[in-house]
C-alpha cells in the first residue's frame, strides 16, 4: 500500500480550502469589496492562518485558505462572517463558489511537502 492510499486525514491535520469565485461581468469591484470587508474578520477567527485572494487573467477569484484544523474550518463555515458575505454575494456571481477542501498527503520532505499550521 502507498502512502496516499493508507493516508487517513485526522479531524487535528491542517486543511487547506479553495473557493473559486466567477463574478458576473461588471460585477468585480463589487465581489472585491464584499472581500475586503470580510477578510479582516476572517483572519481574526481562531485557526485561520491563511485567506487569500489571487486573481486568474479570465477574472477568476481564487481564495486560498488554511485553517489549523477541520473542526476549526467547519467553525469558520458556521460563523457570522461567512454568513453575511454570502449575502453580500447575492446576484454578484455568475455561478455557485466551488468550494475544495484538500488534506495534506506527507509526500517528500517535511519542509517543503506539507503545508502545517
Amino acid at each position: 500500500m502507498s502512502a496516499a492510499e493508507s493516508h487517513t486525514p485526522a479531524t487535528d491535520a491542517p486543511v487547506v480550502v479553495t473557493a473559486i469565485f466567477r463574478p458576473v461581468e461588471g460585477k468585480r469591484e463589487e465581489v472585491l469589496a464584499a472581500m475586503q470587508r470580510v477578510i479582516p474578520r476572517v483572519h481574526a477567527e481562531e485557526g485561520c492562518n491563511l485567506y487569500a485572494i489571487n486573481e486568474a487573467e479570465d477574472g477568476t477569484i481564487a481564495m486560498i485558505e488554511h485553517w489549523d484544523s477541520a473542526e476549526l474550518l467547519d467553525a469558520h463555515g458556521a460563523a457570522e462572517p461567512v454568513a453575511d458575505f454570502n449575502a453580500e454575494l447575492e446576484g454578484l456571481l455568475a455561478s455557485p463558489v466551488e468550494v475544495t477542501r484538500y488534506t495534506p498527503i506527507p509526500i517528500g520532505d517535511a519542509r517543503k511537502g506539507v503545508v502545517l499550521p
